[in-house]
């Protein structure tokens, strides 16, 4: 199978829609392969954020293992979006995680796109192109 661009790719190794991912069950305590499917991130990538994201704290218990928390998987989730749905950065989503405002925050990549084609069509207007 050929893959033509990132995000096709994306979209086939994750579910890009929030109601495609499975609902949290009751549970105190959830490992990080179970956070990975309920979540739709990989297990790695939930390493990595664990060190970007100081709010993301996971339980080790015996023999290192990392066990999440109902909050935990909430926040993985919200991270998820900022980032893969809403075109955060890093910066941009600990930003908004803490509480920062929506002028406090990056543009997102749509965000940017739009304002760019409002000017690019303002000058075409501008120079009677239209």
């Amino acid at each position: 199978m050929q893959v033509r661009n990132s995000r096709e790719w994306l979209n086939n190794i994750m579910p890009t829609n929030k109601a495609e991912l499975p609902a949290i069950p009751a549970k105190r305590y959830f490992t990080i392969g179970e956070v990975s499917e309920l979540t739709g991130v990989k297990q790695h990538v939930l390493r990595y954020w664990e060190q970007e994201f100081s709010e993301l704290r996971n339980v080790k218990r015996r023999g290192n293992r990392r066990y999440y928390q109902h909050g935990e998987v909430l926040l993985v989730r919200k991270i998820r979006d900022l980032l893969y749905d809403d075109g955060f950065t890093l910066q941009g989503a600990r930003q908004r995680l803490l509480g920062g405002s929506a002028e406090q925050a990056p543009l997102t990549a749509q965000q940017v796109r739009t304002e760019l084609q409002s000017i690019v069509d303002w000058l075409d207007i501008s120079l009677g192109k239209e």
